[in-house]
């Protein structure tokens, strides 16, 4: 009887604690979870270690701030972090998902409906110099982590089609449905072996060119770690800061003469390109992987004059 009447005490005051914090009367309600036979999507779970490693809620109690209400400020990155790993293709989407099986997974009595979820989501994002700060400090942190890999960065643009109607978004060629569609234009930055460092989403597209020196080579310089000091620049004429790969969106000689101004180099494919090579230029070269594994190609090098004298 005694704990009985202790479980119902413990069951009442949660229950309480959950109305205060409905009502704002706490900054949020408490995370439970419970034993359940089986759970939905629970396996989800297993990539937690793992989006904690790389800093899912590392820094976010210094960047955002949510008034007292029923989810908790952490709930909201990890309700968002398993609705992706879950294939939940938007928060519209989410309608048709259990709200109480999902809320078994975040130690609450439901997952966030699709109206509240967007209402945090536009709270988190409305302090626009904040979200800037906490995507460009994991950056740096990743980065770190691989300094041999940060030296060369792969940007590449990928559109993201749009089907709502809360707004209009211009029209972008999609190639892989040689269409062309409202959407957004996101341009990656990722290291060699593909993981990435960032992203930068574009409703209207100006294109590659302006997006990485007006948006990503001014941040880079900052975040790259293991940079060249101003001496060591000056004593080797062809050391870089660091190296951009990008595809032909980005051939531009005046650009290249700009971005060498600062001692970035750049690599992208010959837009003109005239003629075969000889066979006979082509040798032998080992080459190591970013995995570590090594193979053997047959390359050829030669030197490009650009139109600029570069």
């Amino acid at each position: 009887m005694v704990d009985s009447q202790a479980a119902m005490g413990v069951a009442t005051t949660r229950l309480d604690e959950r109305l205060l914090a409905s009502l704002g009367k706490l900054q949020s309600a408490p995370i439970q979870f419970e034993r359940v036979a089986e759970v939905p999507r629970g396996g989800v779970w297993c990539a937690l270690p793992a989006l904690l490693g790389l800093g899912l809620l590392r820094h976010s109690q210094e960047h955002f701030l949510l008034p007292p209400g029923f989810y908790p400020l952490e709930t909201i990155f990890i309700t968002i972090a398993l609705l992706a790993l879950a294939r939940v293709q938007s928060l519209e989407a989410l309608r048709y998902e259990p709200p109480g099986e999902w809320g078994k997974l975040l130690g609450l009595d439901r997952i966030p409906e699709v109206r509240t979820l967007r209402e945090k989501i536009q709270l988190l994002c409305q302090e626009s110099q904040a979200v800037r700060q906490w995507s460009s400090q994991l950056a740096r942190e990743w980065m770190e982590a691989q300094p041999e890999s940060a030296g060369t960065l792969y940007i590449d643009g990928h559109v993201r089609v749009y089907n709502g109607k809360l707004t209009v978004l211009p029209r972008r060629y999609v190639a892989r449905q040689r269409l062309c569609q409202r959407g957004t234009t996101d341009y990656w930055v990722n290291a060699m072996d593909g993981q990435p460092f960032f992203v930068v989403t574009q409703a209207s597209d100006p294109g590659l060119l302006k997006v990485l020196e007006e948006l990503m080579v001014p941040r880079r310089l900052q975040d790259v770690p293991g940079q060249p000091t101003a001496p060591e620049l000056e004593a080797d004429p062809q050391r870089a800061r660091f190296t951009l790969i990008f595809d032909r969106a980005g051939y531009s000689p005046e650009f290249f003469a700009r971005m060498w101004a600062v001692r970035i180099a750049v690599i992208t494919y010959h837009k003109f390109p005239q003629g075969q090579w000889e066979r006979q230029e082509f040798g032998p070269r080992k080459v190591h992987l970013i995995n570590g594994e090594e193979v053997e190609l047959l390359l050829a090098e030669r030197g490009t004059r650009l139109s600029n004298g570069l």
